[in-house]
């Protein structure tokens, strides 16, 4: 895994000057996923937060091969890039060493864009597929897309008298990934740099096609300050809110335990889109979200062989 020093002196591949809003996870993501390969890479984004900011004409971010797919097939995209650069190197028409990255926020990834990213797994290509979550549709206005969690506030599950934001858990998008049986999934966050470069790196040199969901804070969907986007990346590690774990031929390892498993409140706190949830007499909607999360974790040690660790 490249030291810090290393990743720091190599060349930016996706560039300052872009459009995105200050403290975008996303962005920040981008920039560390990048600057890890030390093979060119070839990477295809859906229509989304990140292809807008990134690519408004005549400028782009980009400082690699990239393509712009609609929003519901940069995994088709990059199958057909991929297979093209199998087909070139085999007719002894390519000789350079490429590697693939597609990427989608979560409504390109677990909804609309959920069908070709399914066929691309499925079909076995050599490529990455990087999901940058920020947990709603924050380019078309924070509209609830199957990545918002429970309780958050959206403009389409607004909080209010009736019904107190979105009522449905989200979709656990890299379970299903894992039952694709592929050979590499993962989660990661921006705040945990150190994991999230070496997951990149493992899921680039495996030999098959290869899942990371990275949690990506929005300031603007979310409701935090800009300066804000690490500590709550960090507090979602801390209070296993986003676990970070990685499943190698449907083995399954915990990446990072905090030291002491921090209340889900800690992280939920510092966002506007869950304030009325603080509000008196809604506590059980506090507790609903514990209780799943808690849930989920324990679930996660078992399936990594470390439950009578965390109960002792």
């Amino acid at each position: 895994m490249p030291s810090l020093k290393e990743l720091t002196s190599r060349p930016t591949i996706f560039t300052g000057g872009h459009r995105a809003c200050a403290g975008c996870g996303a962005a920040i993501t981008f920039r560390m996923l990048l600057e890890t390969p030390d093979i060119p890479i070839v990477a295809a984004i859906s229509t989304g937060c990140m292809e807008v900011v990134s690519t408004i004409f005549p400028f782009t971010a980009w400082k690699c091969s990239y393509i712009h797919s609609a929003f519901e097939n940069s995994a088709a995209t990059m199958s057909g890039v991929e297979s093209a650069y199998r087909v070139l190197t085999r007719r002894g028409k390519l000789n350079q060493e490429f590697r693939f990255i597609a990427m989608g926020g979560d409504g390109g990834t677990y909804d609309i864009g959920f069908q070709s990213l399914s066929g691309a797994m499925e079909r076995g290509h050599r490529m990455l597929y990087v999901c940058y979550d920020n947990q709603a549709y924050m380019n078309t206005g924070i509209q609830r897309s199957s990545a918002t969690p429970m309780w958050a506030h959206t403009t389409t599950s607004p909080a209010g008298e009736l019904v107190p934001g979105k009522r449905e858990a989200r979709k656990d998008i890299t379970a299903i990934m894992v039952a694709h049986e592929i050979p590499y999934a993962a989660q990661a966050t921006p705040a945990m740099w150190k994991d999230l470069t070496r997951k990149v790196e493992k899921a680039l040199n495996t030999d098959g096609p290869t899942f990371i969901t990275v949690l990506a804070p929005c300031p603007l969907g979310w409701g935090f300050p800009t300066e804000d986007t690490i500590a709550i990346s960090r507090d979602a590690a801390d209070t296993c809110f986003w676990p970070l774990y990685e499943v190698v031929n449907g083995e399954y390892k915990i990446t990072y335990k905090p030291k002491e498993k921090k209340p889900v409140v800690e992280f939920l706190k510092q966002q506007t889109r869950y304030r009325h949830l603080f509000q008196k007499g809604n506590e059980h909607l506090l507790k609903d979200i514990q209780d799943y999360v808690d849930a989920k974790w324990a679930k996660l040690l078992k399936l990594a062989g470390e439950e009578a660790a965390e109960a002792s």
